[in-house]
């Protein structure tokens, strides 16, 4: 990432769009073991006028929830990216993505395959073991944040925004050096 950029939600009205990326910082676990600063990733749906967040959160499932009340609970935490920067990717269809992202409502989180991606940084399981790049290999099982986000983009979207890795072991970190993402602002609360 490069140097920050900190607005306010009412100020970034004009920067940010239907489908970008929100990528949570925090220091934990997640962040540690996942090579980066971020720890939980999203999408920025527009309803009408009105921004949501749109994530497979822990303890949750997918969800929406407005972006302001998410703004309001980690201020200065959430970096937005644009997706398709320059609109490389001709044939992405971002429509296609933020419905995919929208349908993950309701599901249950993916508590499985975080600890399936999470077995890969351990050392001697390192060792033994290479990442998987199938994103068509079978996986029945709940995605979790970063996985949903990859997903809606490969499969609604049409472009694979981490091509060398499969969605169910992308994480945060893995989107954030994505050249599908680009840095636009870090977000706080709107003066009241």
């Amino acid at each position: 990432m490069t140097a920050m950029t900190v607005c306010s939600l009412t100020a970034a009205k004009d920067l940010i769009r239907n489908n970008d990326l929100l990528l949570f910082r925090r220091r934990s676990l997640i962040s540690v073991i996942g090579r980066g600063i971020h720890t939980h990733a999203a999408k920025l749906i527009m309803w009408n006028e009105d921004p949501f967040c749109v994530e497979v959160r822990e303890w949750h499932g997918g969800r929406a929830v407005t972006l302001k009340s998410q703004v309001d609970k980690y201020p200065g935490q959430i970096d937005v990216y644009e997706t398709n920067p320059n609109h490389q990717w001709e044939h992405y269809d971002a429509k296609g993505a933020a419905r995919f992202m929208r349908g993950m409502a309701g599901c249950d989180y993916g508590y499985a395959n975080v600890l399936a991606a999470a077995m890969l940084h351990l050392p001697f399981v390192r060792l033994l073991m290479t990442a998987n790049t199938d994103d068509n290999a079978m996986n029945t099982r709940p995605p979790f944040c970063s996985q949903a986000v990859a997903m809606a983009d490969k499969v609604g979207g049409g472009v694979d925004p981490v091509p060398m890795l499969a969605n169910r072991l992308t994480e945060p970190a893995d989107l954030a050096r994505s050249p599908f993402y680009k840095y636009k602002v870090t977000l706080i609360p709107s003066e009241v």
